[in-house]
């Protein structure tokens, strides 16, 4: 149906109903006055480097990014889901003239780098060809009621993983790797958020003034991205862990037993310390010392597991195993490229005639959960010469079958109370035999995720009651919308193309 007529209008000719729709449209005020915050409430779309004004680079300044002010658009939302929050408030008995404060909303944030949004032909100055999207989904709305302690959920976002929810808030283009523009950009952000968690929105919904607070939990980072913002060593360092102060060796030798230490407030301290050393050590001593921080935390993130990204991390070490299992590896030290190669493309063969898995060039989450099951490894056992090898291959992915749904799952102990109360046994289990059958792979060294799927998951989850809710899907499948918005429905002008994206990736 795509006639001549065109759907998506540019920002300037919008018909009102949309223009409701937007950040921009609702009155609101704080109290008190957001700091360093214009208090103006018409605010929409603007331009992400507002205050800088000479950029270094050669990419103008001005076509490189768009955001909404975070307030503006965190309002915006709220009167989105106006209905639902009255709804809630009568399906808890609660008479909604009573309720006008006491209100918490809890929001998740999401940020992710994109690589590769080839330009398109336009004029114009070269911009780089990746892209950053810093979003944001509210995750639920409570109110505390007088005489009670705990708040009462009125609102739960019921698909907290789908780009519905997901909000776009700012979209650059910038490579995730250049800390400098990142944080130029995100600086702004960063303080409209810090301000708002000190303060109070008051707006009205359902027809009368009502105050919110606001929490933030910027859960929805690949652990590349975490690294970035807490000022941690990229994901090569011996700190294996974005959680714990655990080295590689270590988290190998003791796989299951760690416990969360990292904190933001902890790692400004470690970055303070590695500044000033003030025991003057040597450089191996410092590092030791502040466990791998060593640049300046510049966004609180919460530390938690990246549910998508395990999968993937996980995936890859399995497809490496099963490499491994195939040229027996376990008899013989260093085999040669070559022959690791012939093993690889065995394994490819058998899995594409089997299993219809065509090989990939980077592991992506399709693939992996397609090899992960059960029916994979039973392929893979057909190509593996010992018969107690196989056992203790199907067991290492019976046991890893049993864990998935735990981190995955958006609310685990409704979904699989089972695999969850045996979770820390599993993992013991698995560890076990890493340890022992696989101890081949795991001398001295453990992948990332490997260690965070074993060591972490039962306290992320006593202590946020999900992980998979605090995942970055959203985030992953709106960089899909971007692509799309940004081919389809931009206009081809680079001062206008971020704007167009934003409205529309909003509208949607």
């Amino acid at each position: 149906a795509t006639s001549g007529r065109q759907i998506f209008q540019p920002l300037h000719t919008l018909r009102n109903a949309e223009k409701e729709l937007l950040p921009g449209y609702h009155q609101f005020e704080w109290q008190p006055a957001l700091k360093n915050v214009s208090s103006s409430w018409d605010v929409g779309i603007i331009d992400g480097l507002s205050g800088w004004t000479t950029f270094v680079e050669d990419v103008p300044a001005d076509t490189i990014s768009r955001r909404f002010r975070y307030d503006v658009a965190l309002v915006s939302a709220l009167k989105d889901l106006e209905e639902d929050i009255m709804e809630g408030l009568r399906e808890r008995g609660l008479d909604d003239s009573i309720c006008t404060s006491g209100f918490t909303v809890v929001v998740k944030e999401s940020c992710d780098g994109m690589g590769d949004v080839s330009e398109k032909h336009g004029n114009g100055p070269a911009v780089p060809e990746k892209a950053v999207r810093f979003s944001f989904t509210i995750m639920s709305v409570s109110i505390r009621v007088e005489g009670e302690d705990d708040g009462i959920t009125i609102f739960q976002e019921p698909k907290p993983n789908s780009e519905l929810s997901c909000r776009p808030l700012c979209l650059m283009f910038v490579d995730e790797s250049d800390h400098e523009t990142l944080t130029a950009i995100l600086g702004p952000v960063v303080a409209e958020r810090k301000a708002m968690m000190e303060s109070r929105l008051i707006i009205s919904v359902g027809g009368l003034l009502r105050s919110f607070r606001f929490f933030f939990r910027g859960t929805g980072y690949d652990e590349k991205m975490v690294r970035e913002m807490e000022g941690l060593e990229a994901s090569g360092s011996t700190y294996v862990c974005t959680l714990c102060d655990s080295t590689r060796a270590e988290a190998s030798q003791n796989m299951v037993l760690h416990s969360i230490t990292r904190s933001h407030d902890e790692n400004l301290e470690r970055y303070e310390i590695w500044r000033k050393n003030p025991f003057s050590e040597s450089a191996d001593e410092l590092r030791d010392r502040v466990k791998g921080v060593s640049a300046k935390p510049f966004m609180e993130t919460l530390p938690t597991l990246d549910a998508l990204h395990c999968d993937i991390g996980n995936a890859t070490e399995f497809y490496k195993i099963f490499q491994d299992e195939i040229g027996e590896v376990y008899q013989r030290s260093n085999p040669s490229r070559e022959e690791r190669r012939r093993w690889r493309s065995t394994l490819d063969k058998q899995l594409r005639n089997k299993l219809k898995l065509k090989p990939v060039m980077r592991m992506n989450g399709n693939y992996a959960r397609r090899l992960m099951t059960r029916e994979a490894v039973e392929v893979v056992c057909e190509l593996v010469p010992s018969e107690e090898r196989r056992e203790a291959l199907k067991r290492l992915m019976d046991l890893y079958v049993q864990m998935k749904p735990v981190w995955r799952s958006t609310c685990p102990s409704r979904d699989c109370p089972d695999q969850l109360c045996r979770y820390s046994y599993n993992s013991q289990q698995f560890a076990d035999l890493l340890s022992t059958t696989f101890k081949y792979r795991y001398d001295g060294k453990i992948t990332n995720y490997l260690h965070k799927t074993l060591a972490h998951v039962p306290e992320i989850i006593e202590r946020d009651g999900s992980i998979g809710a605090w995942a970055s899907e959203g985030n992953e499948s709106g960089n899909k919308l971007f692509r799309r918005f940004r081919k389809m429905n931009a206009r081809q002008s680079k001062t206008f193309e971020l704007e167009d994206v934003l409205k529309h990736h909003w509208l949607y």
